[in-house]
């Protein structure tokens, strides 16, 4: 299994952190189809962004940076 991570303006959070970070976007999303927005404020954050890197799934967030449209999860090698 591949751990799930998220990374907030390039940091990496703690995996325990990560962990209940994934769980509440799962509830989110599965409340609010498509909400990356809503999740984003939710958490106090400016944007969220699903990701691909290295084959495992990356949430991607930041204070600042502007949500995009949901949309397929970009890859990356890294």
């Amino acid at each position: 299994m591949s751990l799930l991570r998220v990374v907030v303006d390039g940091e990496p959070m703690p995996p325990e952190e990560g962990l209940a970070f994934w769980k509440r976007f799962s509830v989110w999303m599965d409340e609010h189809p498509g909400d990356l927005a809503g999740f984003a404020k939710s958490e106090g954050l400016a944007s969220v962004h699903p990701e691909m890197h290295a084959g495992a799934p990356v949430l991607v967030a930041s204070r600042d940076a502007p949500q995009r449209p949901y949309d397929t999860a970009p890859k990356r090698k890294r």
